[in-house]
């Protein structure tokens, strides 16, 4: 998700939800309608200074991801849980219990341990979910591999988490996964097994869940805690590699579960969700919200597609949306958007960038989405930190990225000393709270560098708190690049640059683009000032080993780099250079 910072984050709109209804979801179930008016959050502040924490009479969730889904099963059984609109399948929840279930008992007859990393390649479909929610009954931990990602990225992933059983697709637009996974496989020798989804090896997979494993999956389940780590999701950094952010079953369900109650979710909505589910957008913020309130998770294609989004809307009667404001855009702007049937809606999310003004009035009038609000996170905190209100003015909503959610902490302090600054002065977020993750994955340094001895998670990204609590985002500490809602890290794109034979040097930044937000930019010293790499060089050599997102789209050619006086590189004179 975008945002500000070296670190994956989610920089968007939150829906606000209905009016009070009757009765407040309780601590214990996570699973009752819209919140009354005594679960109604607020925040509590110390005054003058730059610090927050969300207040609520609504009491965190203890349960595993497991107990929870049992809540919603028991709850609603007739209710329906999941719709593929591509593929026509619906489940009920007493059917997709069933069907967790038959995964989870497969995953035992397979070896799968508790702790054992077990990933999943694939675009959006029901088997995601399926995978999701039988993982975590297991207390296996579910590792999300981009699909975008090529054989460069995933076999990084699969040796750095370590990941025994793979879940993939077995194909989409220009991604063969089964290839890539046999090129890699060889140099992977944790992966004993790979089954694709749509393939036979699907079946044959789930051929192995007898309901004979049942006692023993209901013995796992005794063993398992709501600390545990349930998900590994790899998140940018500022040098090297991606970052595997490990959290627990208690970071995503309670972020997932407050989220929803900001919307006031309950077994009547139902959600139309086209953001991919290997982000926190599309898992917490999509599925956990859901089926902790006994709503419906509507898939509408396998990736974006503004069309397929506007008809699952219509044809399901979704009384929710999720988009980037790019996605919302581009719904906006389909020479038949007219046409569509949006009467059901009621609210939204829009995340990965600030929304424009204008772009929010016409989701509001023409999208009938008046109880959207703004949310703020990232991966490393579950995702959301702030969320605005129901009832905020404009200004509020997209001024701003809201309040602190409840039992989340919040302040501003001075990026060199650490002390909280007065309100209205900038400085680099922190947070704190159950969402913060357990620490990345085998990288207990990456971890010190970003969560404090208090537990504060050092966001990277510079703000000001208004005197009325709400957080504005001015800008960011590291150099991130934030494309369409990627965040992208230039380290990793020049160490590998650095392997085309034409390039000595190289520095990777963002500059504006106007339909994403920032493309990348590769300032190249070449290794033969008579030769000239040109773009469709640089290009081609990327093709098939980095996602498309990080390929450079304009190149520089320099003989040197701006310095400092200390030898390192000026990347903010680069990106001011070549800006437009």
């Amino acid at each position: 998700m975008s945002g500000t910072s070296g670190t994956s984050r989610t920089n968007g709109m939150s829906g606000a939800g209905r009016e009070s209804g009757d009765g407040g979801a309780s601590a214990s179930s996570g699973t009752s309608g819209a919140s009354d008016a005594s679960s109604t959050p607020g925040t509590a502040s110390a005054p003058g200074s730059s610090y927050t924490h969300g207040t609520s009479t609504t009491a965190l969730l203890g349960d595993t991801i497991g107990q929870n889904l049992d809540r919603a099963l028991a709850a609603w059984p007739e209710r329906e849980a999941l719709v593929d609109v591509p593929s026509g399948r619906r489940w009920t929840y007493a059917r997709f219990g069933a069907d967790v279930d038959r995964l989870a008992y497969a995953l035992l007859a397979s070896g799968v341990a508790k702790g054992d990393r077990v990933g999943i390649w694939a675009v959006n479909c029901a088997e995601w979910v399926l995978v999701q929610y039988a993982t975590a009954r297991v207390g296996a931990i579910m590792v999300n591999v981009n699909p975008a990602y090529r054989t460069h990225e995933v076999e990084y992933v699969l040796k750095q988490a370590g990941i025994s059983l793979l879940f993939a697709s077995l194909s989409h637009k220009t991604s063969d996964y089964r290839a890539m996974v046999e090129e890699v496989r060889g140099r992977c020798p944790q992966l004993r097994e790979t089954v694709y989804i749509g393939d036979p090896s699907w079946a044959a997979f789930l051929e192995r869940g007898a309901p004979e494993r049942r006692g023993e999956l209901a013995a796992r389940a005794a063993e398992l805690s709501c600390d545990d780590p349930i998900n590994i999701q790899y998140t940018s950094g500022t040098t090297g590699f991606p970052k595997g952010a490990t959290l627990s079953h208690h970071n995503i369900l309670n972020n997932g579960y407050f989220v929803g109650e900001s919307i006031a979710y309950s077994e009547q909505d139902r959600i139309c969700v086209p953001v991919p589910f290997y982000h926190c957008f599309g898992m917490v913020m999509g599925n956990l919200a859901a089926t902790s309130h006994g709503a419906c998770i509507v898939v509408p294609a396998a990736s974006f597609d503004p069309r397929a989004t506007l008809e699952a809307v219509q044809q399901e009667r979704c009384t929710s949306l999720y988009g980037v404001p790019t996605m919302f855009i581009a719904e906006l702007n389909l020479p038949d958007f007219a046409a569509y049937d949006l009467s059901t809606l009621r609210t939204g999310i829009m995340a990965g960038s600030p929304c424009p003004a204008e772009v929010m009035k016409r989701v509001v009038a023409e999208m009938n989405m008046a109880q959207v609000s703004i949310c703020y996170g990232m991966t490393e905190t579950s995702p959301v930190s702030t969320q605005t209100h129901r009832d905020d003015d404009l200004e509020h909503r997209t001024g701003t990225v809201g309040r602190a959610l409840p039992h989340i902490e919040v302040k501003v302090v001075d990026p060199v000393d650490g002390v909280t600054r007065p309100r209205g002065g900038p400085g680099e977020l922190c947070t704190r709270g159950y969402s913060v993750m357990l620490g990345y994955w085998n990288e207990p340094e990456k971890t010190a560098e970003v969560i404090d001895a208090g537990r504060w998670m050092h966001t990277g990204d510079l703000a000001v708190m208004r005197e009325d609590g709400y957080v504005e985002i001015v800008g960011r500490i590291k150099d991130m690049i934030i494309r369409g809602g990627e965040n992208i890290y230039p380290r990793e794109i020049e160490e590998f640059l650095y392997g085309h034979p034409g390039i000595r040097d190289v520095q990777v930044v963002g500059v504006p683009h106007e339909r994403y937000g920032e493309e990348v930019l590769a300032c190249v010293i070449p290794a033969d000032p008579a030769r000239t790499l040109t773009l469709e060089e640089l290009r081609a050599y990327c093709e098939g080993r980095l996602a498309h997102y990080k390929i450079p789209s304009r190149l520089q050619i320099v003989d040197a780099f701006p310095m400092t006086v200390s030898g390192k590189v000026r990347k903010i004179e680069l990106r001011e250079k070549y800006a437009l």
